[in-house]
């Protein structure tokens, strides 16, 4: 059973930094992508960072030069450093990945951005 938990998240003042993580369970971790989403209420979820198997990266111009995606395939663990956070940023943060032709999902994390 595919298994994903965020953690990390809270609140933090304008430019402020956090991390995110994404503990990963019930896949072999190392051989997917993996990505993080956030979503605000009333608007789609949107894809933010994405690392593949070979640590490939990819930002959404958003988040882009702030956000650092990355993995340890040791600890089945995906981050995602957000650094100079700004008030556009706060959202559920959810991490997922696409296994065996189905999509995964954690509960997510909320991240607050208020002086």
């Amino acid at each position: 059973q595919v298994r994903l938990v965020e953690s990390g998240g809270g609140l933090v003042q304008p430019g402020g930094s956090l991390r995110l993580s994404c503990a990963a369970s019930g896949i072999n971790f190392k051989l997917y992508a993996m990505k993080w989403y956030r979503q605000v209420p009333g608007k789609e979820r949107e894809l933010i960072a994405t690392i593949t198997s070979a640590c490939q990266t990819n930002y959404t111009d958003s988040v882009k030069d702030r956000f650092t995606i990355s993995r340890n395939n040791v600890r089945n663990i995906l981050n995602l450093q957000m650094n100079s956070l700004k008030p556009e940023d706060p959202a559920r943060y959810y991490c997922s990945t696409t296994a065996v032709g189905k999509n995964f999902w954690g509960p997510g994390t909320q991240v607050t951005v208020s002086s």
